[in-house]
Parts: C-alpha cells; structure tokens; sequence
C-alpha cells in the first residue's frame, strides 16, 4: 500500500483513507453477500494534506496523522481506485472521530 500513496499527494486538509473490512458473517454465524454489505465508516489514513489554509495565507496544520483509525460519516469523501485499491479522499472536517490507540 505504500508504494500506491506515494504516488499520490493530497492537497491542503484532505487526506486519503483506506476503508477496514466489513465483516463477511454474522454473529450467529451466516455469511453476508456483498450486495447485502454496508460499507464500513472505519478507516486507515494513508495519506494527508499539508492543512487547511486560512484566508489570510497561515496554514492550520492538520490534527489527524497518517496511519491513524477514524470513524467518518456513511456518505463522507470520493472514491477513487488507485493501482486497484479503493479508496477515498476526504476533507479533515469529515472525520468524526480518532480511535485510541
């Protein structure tokens, strides 16, 4: 994977994140199809911006690190596909949340 985002840089306060897999069965055992999957809200930064630009040209720095786990919103950020990774693209303020680690 590191060799893909190499090759990609994302701009100000976007970053590139890399969805976790869902789970292919249930609790009780039954698998899931993939038409029947929701898409995880969880993620692998990948990548990051420099930061979010003020108007009067400072630069916020950015508060998510690279390799950290987030938790973002079902509809949040671009897919993209890149050397056959799905991934997504998202601004900073679409993260809800850092997990612990």
């Amino acid at each position: 994977m590191s060799d893909t985002t190499e090759k990609i840089r994302p701009l100000r306060d976007r970053l590139i994140v890399k969805r976790l897999e869902s789970d292919e069965k249930t609790a009780s055992g039954l698998f899931i199809p993939d038409s029947a999957k929701e898409k995880p809200q969880q993620g692998i930064v990948v990548a990051i911006g420099e930061g979010k630009v003020t108007e009067d040209g400072k630069t916020i720095p950015m508060v998510i690190k690279k390799n950290d786990t987030i938790l973002f919103g079902k509809y949040s950020g671009q897919e993209i596909k890149l050397d056959g990774n799905d991934l997504l693209i998202m601004k900073e303020e679409d993260v809800y949340a850092v997990f612990e680690q």
